[in-house]
């Protein structure tokens, strides 16, 4: 019987640029999202951790015994018992390693001490309440200035005798690393010839991703078959399969790692946390399926925290505004571990953007890390490995130098800006920039504002004693991490893969080394197949998250999706093309030089009207492909980018301050974005608007604090505030598009360009409207408090 050919009229391309609904939205919207917490395996244990109310203090004795007694509980396991299967310390992604339990002694408040495996969760808390600790405090250092100090109490008794880590020598026990790029003696000469020096001291306060769902993992051993797979809310599935098998000895084959459905990550699912260890290790013991999934408060006290950057920038410049030369010292402080998830190159992650878009001839930036009793990570809190610090630095810079040289701030960007005819351009601190066009995108978003207008109503209200600010950021990111010369992660290669599999029928499955949390790669991925095969993008599925069917690839983070996964998607869409061509030719019975891809179909040259469509050389791919050409119609493409993206950006911010409260109100804050070639215009404005959203509760609200003895002071949402729709302000966006040169479809990426770039422009604004009382900086969270006690001290009256 022959084979029915179906209908292969494409209904659906639709590709790039294209503003349609988020294909995975409508699971999540009834509910039907598959989470961690969602997921229950037959005979499944429950795992509770018991948490150290000390910073910093030596762990005398464990009593497990009336934990043991406690119906429902099942074994408890320390430090001991980890150690005699080796895994009682990790590697972290950063080369140093840290402790699964407190071994001996505890490094920071909440430390995981002890594992309780259980029936049931309730059985599992009360016996992790039930375990006794006998401690002895230590001396606690929080403060990373006083970290070094010649009396200050050694942290890590593992290593103070090795004077040299995994990035180079180390000068004291609690000392890390020390990284420096630039010329230092250039950049020293340069300032000292420039007419003008500022100086500048700030601080990026140590922050929480605080996604909405916190970390989980369900280890399930099989002893039959000798396989280990893992449900885990990572957002890099494939590397947390290889550091398992590099830690467990369990071969990789035998290990499959699910990464579920993720309710946020925002870099903060990147590392290897304790808890994941000991659900592993406890089916292995156990013999049975343990799941663990963290609360409120271990999340924000125990998982990785972002910034705690502790900067000081000098920048020289010309009396008309011409900036010379930039030299950057921070003082990273890094925890108890150094446990940052940063390419191995870059100990300090790409915080050398630091000259941002700026054409400085000379820089030197150094940057030290340190120990202190503080929970460890460094993670890259929806930014591209520290560039948030970096870009809030230079851009808190330009306007504190704009207000020295009484010059608008948006005048001085202008004249300062890299020019479109200088790209690529080099910059001063070893980075290849690869397109932009920044004058443009600050003009649009100064006329979009009505700049002008804005100064001649700050001079009116100032004149009548009203407090009304503007501030502008005018940031590059950079993304895309990476290139394999340059980029790993404990020796793996950050390149990503991707693989498509048309079927005969025209709808195709397609699947990638990502995996995404909000992002909608359901959705672009399905574009970028759609606009390069001509493909119906409702015929087109997406897979993520499962180490069995997915290619190799080092997951979402760092806005690196769509500059590597991104443009493996495409280049394996062009080798399908390719191949298909030749089946095209078949088809229309020419030659495969006779026939070209115009409108999303494959037709004889010159002659429009003798053409075939995708499906239908999908169907012949497998029943009536050319002789000797193998059938069907699929491919893997493992993409290795030969360079970085630069997305940039111009945001400008207009604030009110109440002079009785201290309040301050954004009133209109308008953000232009350059992400080069857009996918999907709905998908980035959303991108857009959780990222200004997260930029503003950073500014005005959040800080991981701690008192003297270590004590963490913001351990739940009453403490650490998310803005609400309440406090939000009303984003307006926009956008200029300057194709990535050498990315397969120009993209460059958007996801944490908002986060990066916003605070700053808050911040300056918050600065302009206090300027003329003597007002040079704020450090962030600008609270209420803060901006009313600025106001006392200036001697400005309530009302």
């Amino acid at each position: 019987m022959a084979v029915q050919t179906p209908n292969l009229e494409p209904k659906g391309i639709q590709g790039l640029g294209k503003a349609i609904k988020r294909k995975e939205d409508a699971r999540f919207i009834v509910g039907k999202g598959n989470y961690l917490d969602d997921i229950n395996l037959p005979g499944m244990l429950y795992m509770a951790l018991v948490h150290s109310p000390y910073a910093h203090a030596k762990i005398l004795n464990i009593d497990t015994s009336e934990a043991l007694k406690i119906p429902g509980v099942k074994a408890v396991i320390t430090a001991k018992d980890l150690a005699a299967a080796g895994l009682s310390w990790i590697p972290t992604l950063a080369g140093d390693k840290q402790m699964v339990l407190a071994d001996g002694k505890v490094l920071y408040q909440h430390q995981e001490v002890a594992a309780v495996y259980a029936e049931t969760r309730q059985a599992a808390a009360d016996g992790a309440a039930a375990v006794q600790v006998e401690y002895e405090p230590l001396p606690v250092v929080v403060d990373p200035y006083k970290a070094t100090a010649p009396d200050a109490p050694v942290l890590r008794e593992d290593i103070k005798d090795q004077m040299s880590g995994a990035h180079g020598p180390r000068r004291h026990p609690n000392h890390i690393w020390t990284w420096e790029v630039g010329s230092k003696d250039e950049t020293e000469k340069a300032l000292a010839q420039s007419e003008v020096r500022i100086k500048q001291h700030m601080v990026y306060p140590r922050s929480h991703p605080a996604p909405l769902e916190p970390c989980g993992c369900i280890g399930d051993m099989n002893r039959a078959t000798g396989r280990l797979t893992v449900y885990m809310t990572t957002q890099a599935p494939h590397a947390i399969r290889t550091v398992l098998s590099l830690v467990t000895k369990i071969p990789e084959n035998n290990i499959r790692v699910i990464s579920p459905d993720i309710g946020g990550g925002f870099g903060n699912k990147v590392p290897v946390y304790p808890g994941y260890v000991c659900a592993i290790v406890g089916s292995i013991v156990l013999g049975a399926p343990v799941k663990w999934v963290e609360t409120r408060t271990e999340n924000l006290t125990t998982t990785g925290f972002a910034r705690d950057f502790h900067m000081d920038i000098e920048i020289g410049a010309t009396k008309d505004g011409r900036v010379t030369a930039m030299k950057v010292y921070t003082l990273a402080d890094h925890g108890a571990f150094d446990a940052a998830a940063d390419p191995s190159k870059y100990p300090a992650g790409l915080f050398s953007i630091c000259t941002g878009s700026y054409d400085f001839q000379k820089a030197y930036a150094q940057v030290e890390a340190v120990y202190t009793n503080k929970a460890p990570g460094g993670v890259a809190y929806r930014c591209s490995f520290r560039v948030t610090e970096a870009s809030y630095l230079i851009e808190r810079s330009m306007d504190v130098l704009a207000h020295e040289l009484k010059m608008d701030p948006a005048e001085l960007r202008l004249k300062n800006f890299i020019q479109p005819h200088q790209f690529p351009y080099p910059s001063a601190l070893g980075w290849t920039y690869d397109s932009g066009d920044y004058e443009k995108t600050l003009k649009v978003a100064l006329e979009r504002i009505g700049y002008h207008e804005l100064r001649k109503e700050q001079a009116e209200k100032r004149a009548r004693g009203e407090l009304m600010g503007i501030g502008i950021s005018t940031f590059t990111e950079i993304v895309g991490a990476g290139p394999s010369k340059d980029f790993d992660i404990l020796g793996i290669k950050m390149f990503d893969g991707a693989e498509i599999r048309v079927h005969p029928t025209g709808s195709a499955i397609v699947r990638a080394g990502t995996r995404h949390q909000g992002q909608g790669h359901e959705t672009t991925w399905a574009q970028i197949v759609s606009e390069e095969l001509g493909l119906d993008v409702d015929k087109i599925i997406v897979e993520e998250g499962d180490t069995d069917t997915a290619p190799y690839g080092l997951g979402t983070y760092a806005s690196r999706s769509t500059p590597t996964a991104g443009g493996a998607m495409a280049l394996a869409a062009r080798r399908i093309r390719e191949k298909a061509k030749k089946i095209a030719a078949h088809l229309l019975e020419v030659g495969e030089n006779d026939v070209e891809w115009v409108d999303k179909k494959f037709q004889v040259k010159g002659v429009p009207g003798k053409s075939v469509t995708m499906n239908e050389v999908a169907f012949a791919a497998y029943t009536n492909p050319p002789p000797g050409l193998e059938p069907g119609l699929e491919t893997t493409y493992y993409y290795d980018p030969p360079n970085l993206t630069f997305p940039h950006g111009a945001y400008v911010c207009v604030v009110d301050i109440d002079k009785g409260t201290g309040e301050v109100k954004v009133r209109r804050f308008v953000a232009i974005d350059d992400c080069g070639t857009i996918i999907n215009p709905m998908i980035v404005e959303g991108q857009v608007h959780g990222g200004l959203t997260e930029g503003f509760a950073m500014a005005f609200m959040q800080e991981i604090a701690f008192d003297e003895q270590g004590n963490h002071l913001a351990s739940n949402f009453t403490d650490y505030l998310l803005p609400t729709a309440l406090e939000t302000p009303k984003w307006e966006t926009g956008h200029t598009v300057t194709p990535s040169p050498h990315h397969p479809i120009g993209a460059k990426g958007v996801g944490e360009s908002p986060t990066v770039g916003s605070p700053a422009a808050f911040v300056n604004a918050v600065v302009d409207a206090l300027a003329h009382l003597g007002v040079r900086h704020i450090d962030m969270p600008i609270t209420r408090e803060k901006v009313w006690r600025v106001l006392r001290s200036a001697g400005i009256d309530a009302f």
